[in-house]
C-alpha cells in the first residue's frame, strides 16, 4: 500500500535521496539482538556492554524498533520453538526476575529491593534500551550542543491525584513536579516564540486545494487549549476552502447557544451522549454538512488515538464545541472512561515533563538501581547524565538489566500451588536461554502473557487477551534552523487531513545545565505525530488495524510523507526540505497506551469483573503489574499496579 500524500513534488526534491543522519547502527553492527535472531542482518547485533552502546542517539525508526518484535511473533504464531532449539541454562538463579523494562518493570525492581535489600533481580526487556513506552531521544546538531525530546509517554500526569505510593517513589527519586516546574518557568525564554501564531493547512486530497491559514480565531480549541487571536470564526472560516454552507455550520457549531436535546434532563443527556460518538452528535444533532466532519475527525486523535468516530461524545464534554447550550451540569457520571471521568474530578496540580518525558523517571529509576550506571544525584544532573550501559548487566551487580532479552516461557518449576521457583525462558541471540527465580513480576503487554504462560486458568487467558493496545508514533525531526517559520509568522500548523498531524516547533524544557539555544538561526526539533486507524470500526478493531499498518509501513513512507509535509505548508517561507532536514526519529508504537474502555462498545463490569481486574490475578509465583492491569495509559497507575504485583509476591 502506498501511504504517501499525492503531491507534484519529486522525491529529489524533497530530498529522499540526501544522506540525512540515520543512525540505525552503533560502532558499525547493528543495534538489538532481534536482527541476528530472524536473520535479518548480516551484522553481528550489538551488546550492550559493548563500548559506544548508547540506544538514545539512534534515529530512523525507532519505539518498536525492528528486532524488538519478531521473537514474539513468532511465540504468538507457534513457529518460535521449531527453530529455537533446546534452552540454554545461564545457571542463574533470582530472587526476581522482571518481565518488562519499562518504568512498571523498574518500579517493581525498585519496591522488591526495598522490601529485600540485599535482593537478586534480573530485569529482561525485548527492546535494545530500558524504559518501555518511556524512550528518551537525543539529537547532537553539527554545531555541538544536544537536543532531547520524548520518544513516547511525555508527562509526569494523570486525571487523578498521584496515589501516595506513586507519588512517593518519585520523592525519593528526587522528582518534585511543582517544584520543577516553578523551576523551568523562571527559565524559560518568553521572547523566543513572541508574536508567532498557529496556523492550519488545509490539504487538496482532504479540503479540495492546498491552502494554509494563519492564526486561529478566538476561543478555537483543539481538544486541550486554545487559540488566542482577533479573528472572529466568521473572518476566520472566510479565508478557508470550506463551502459557504460548511462554513456556515461549523460558525454556529463553535459560537451558538442551542439545546440540541431538548426535553431531557441532565443526567438523560449525559447517558445519551455516552452512547453515540462525538461524529454522531455533531451530524446527527447538530445537523453539520458532511463537509465539516474532516476539519474535526482527527481532534480526539491525541487523547484516545482514534477519532471523533469512536469516540463517545460525552468524553469530549465540555472541551469541544457543541455543548455550551446543552445546560447539562457539571461532574462526571458512570459511562465516562478512565481519562474523561478523571477531568471532571478536582485534583492538585502536579504536572511537569522533562525534556526527554518520562524518560527521566525511566533513567532515575535505573541509577537507583543499578550503582555506577549513570552519574549525579539530583533530578537536573540526570537529564544531562549520560548512561553507562555496559554496567546494566554486571556479574557483579545485584539487580541487572538484560536488554534485547524476548521473555518466551515462565513455568513453574513443580505444582504452581506449591512451587518455590519459576524457570523463565527468553530468546535473544539466535537462542533461548532459562534462568530461575523465587517469584517473576510480569510487567510486559500483558496480552502476550498467555503465550508466554499457557497454564494460566482460561478465564484470566481470555481476560489478559481482552485488551488491544492503542497504536501511535511520536515524530522527531531536527531542522537547521526554523528561518521559515519566523518569516511565515508561525510557530506550528495543524494539518487536519494530512499523514501526521502536524508540525510543531519544540520550546526545550530547561532544566540544570539543559538550556538549548532556540534564535531562529539555529537548530531545532520540530514535533509531529501519527495516529492510524481505520474510522468505522469499533476502537479495538481500529487499533488492531493500526497495528498491521505501522508494522508494515517502511520509514521511507514516514520520510518522503514528512518532507511533502514540510515542503507544502513552510516552503513559501524558504524552508527546503532537501536542504533544512538533518535527522528524523519515528517512535513507532504499533502497542503504545494501555487500552481504556469505550463505553461505545465495552459492556459496564462489575467491581472486580472488568477484564484487567481478572487478568492481573496472581497465579502461584508471578504476578501481573505494567499499566496494562489497570486499563489507564498513565505513568501513575504503572508504578501503582508494581506496587500491587510486588506486594502480592512478598504475601506468597
Amino acid at each position: 500500500m502506498d501511504h504517501r500524500d499525492r503531491h507534484s513534488s519529486s522525491d529529489r526534491d524533497l530530498g529522499m535521496d540526501r544522506p540525512i543522519t540515520r543512525r540505525d547502527f552503533l560502532n558499525g553492527v547493528a543495534v538489538g539482538a532481534g536482527a541476528a535472531l530472524i536473520g535479518a542482518s548480516n551484522a553481528r547485533a550489538a551488546a550492550q556492554d559493548e563500548a559506544g552502546y548508547y540506544p538514545p542517539l539512534l534515529t530512523g525508526m525507532r519505539g518498536s524498533h525492528d528486532g524488538s518484535y519478531e521473537v514474539a511473533h513468532a511465540l504468538r504464531d507457534g513457529t518460535f520453538w521449531k527453530t529455537a532449539g533446546t534452552p540454554v541454562s545461564t545457571r542463574e538463579t533470582y530472587d526476581l526476575v522482571v518481565v518488562g523494562g519499562g518504568i512498571s518493570g523498574l518500579a517493581a525492581a525498585y519496591f522488591y529491593r526495598k522490601h529485600n535489600p540485599s535482593a537478586r533481580i534480573l530485569i529482561l526487556d525485548n527492546h535494545d534500551d530500558f524504559g518501555g513506552h518511556a524512550k528518551r531521544n537525543e539529537f547532537r546538531p553539527r554545531g555541538g550542543g544536544v537536543l532531547l525530546t520524548n520518544g513516547g509517554t511525555m508527562s509526569i500526569e494523570s486525571p487523578f491525584d498521584y496515589s501516595d505510593v506513586a507519588r512517593g517513589l518519585l520523592t525519593e527519586l528526587g522528582i518534585d513536579p511543582v517544584k520543577l516546574e516553578a523551576e523551568s518557568e523562571k527559565l524559560a525564554d518568553r521572547t523566543a516564540f513572541q508574536g508567532l501564531q498557529q496556523a492550519t493547512f488545509f490539504d487538496k486530497e482532504t479540503f479540495g486545494e492546498d491552502r494554509l491559514v494563519i492564526g486561529t480565531p478566538a476561543g478555537a480549541g483543539r481538544g486541550r487549549g486554545g487559540g488566542a487571536s482577533s479573528m472572529t470564526w466568521s473572518e476566520w472560516l472566510a479565508k478557508t476552502p470550506f463551502s459557504a454552507k460548511a462554513r456556515e455550520d461549523i460558525r454556529r457549531l463553535q459560537e451558538d447557544k442551542v439545546d440540541y436535546m431538548p426535553g431531557m434532563t441532565s443526567d438523560e443527556k449525559k447517558d445519551k451522549l455516552s452512547r453515540i460518538s462525538y461524529k454522531d452528535f455533531l451530524l446527527s444533532y447538530v445537523k453539520v454538512s458532511p463537509e465539516v466532519i474532516p476539519y474535526y475527525q482527527k481532534r480526539t486523535h491525541g487523547l484516545y488515538a482514534v477519532g471523533i468516530d469512536a469516540v463517545g461524545a460525552l468524553e469530549v464534554w465540555p472541551r469541544y464545541p457543541g455543548f455550551q447550550g446543552m445546560n447539562i451540569a457539571p461532574g462526571p457520571t458512570k459511562r465516562m472512561s478512565f481519562t474523561a471521568y478523571g477531568e471532571h474530578v478536582p485534583k492538585k496540580p502536579y504536572e511537569y515533563h522533562f525534556p526527554d518525558g518520562n524518560a527521566s523517571i525511566a533513567r532515575m529509576l535505573v541509577r537507583a538501581l543499578v550503582p555506577g550506571s549513570m552519574p549525579g544525584h539530583t533530578a537536573e544532573d540526570s537529564v544531562t547524565a549520560k548512561v553507562d550501559y555496559s554496567k546494566l548487566d554486571h556479574p557483579d551487580s545485584h539487580i541487572r538489566i538484560r536488554l534485547s532479552s524476548t521473555v518466551v516461557a515462565a513455568k513453574h518449576v513443580g505444582n504452581p500451588a506449591s512451587s518455590k521457583e519459576v524457570e523463565v525462558v527468553y530468546g535473544r541471540d539466535k537462542k533461548a536461554y532459562t534462568v530461575r527465580a523465587k517469584g517473576v513480576v510480569m510487567a510486559n503487554w500483558n496480552m502476550t502473557i498467555p503465550y508466554i504462560i499457557p497454564e494460566l486458568p482460561a478465564k484470566q487467558k481470555e481476560a489478559l487477551l481482552y485488551g488491544v493496545k492503542v497504536p501511535l508514533c511520536y515524530i522527531a525531526i531536527e531542522v537547521a534552523n526554523w528561518t521559515a517559520f519566523k518569516k511565515m509568522g508561525i510557530r506550528g500548523v495543524s494539518c487536519p487531513g494530512m499523514y501526521t498531524q502536524g508540525l510543531n516547533l519544540e520550546a526545550p524544557t530547561n532544566i540544570g545545565d539543559y538550556r538549548p539555544k532556540i534564535a531562529p538561526e539555529e537548530p531545532i526539533l520540530v514535533r509531529t505525530g501519527r495516529e492510524p486507524c481505520k474510522p468505522g470500526l469499533s476502537a479495538r478493531d481500529q487499533q488492531r488495524a493500526g497495528h498491521a499498518e505501522l508494522l508494515a509501513t517502511p520509514f521511507s513512507i514516514f520520510e518522503r510523507n514528512i518532507r511533502d509535509q514540510f515542503a507544502r505548508t513552510v516552503g513559501a517561507g524558504g524552508f527546503d526540505p532537501a536542504r533544512d532536514i538533518l535527522a528524523i526519529t519515528v517512535n513507532r508504537w504499533p502497542h503504545g497506551y494501555a487500552y481504556e474502555y469505550n463505553y461505545l462498545w465495552d459492556p459496564e463490569w462489575p467491581k472486580g469483573q472488568s477484564p484487567c481486574e481478572i487478568g492481573r490475578k496472581p497465579f502461584g509465583r508471578i504476578t501481573i503489574a505494567n499499566s496494562d492491569a489497570a486499563a489507564a495509559a498513565y505513568t501513575d497507575q504503572a508504578i501503582d499496579q508494581a506496587y500491587r504485583a510486588v506486594n502480592e509476591l512478598i504475601g506468597v
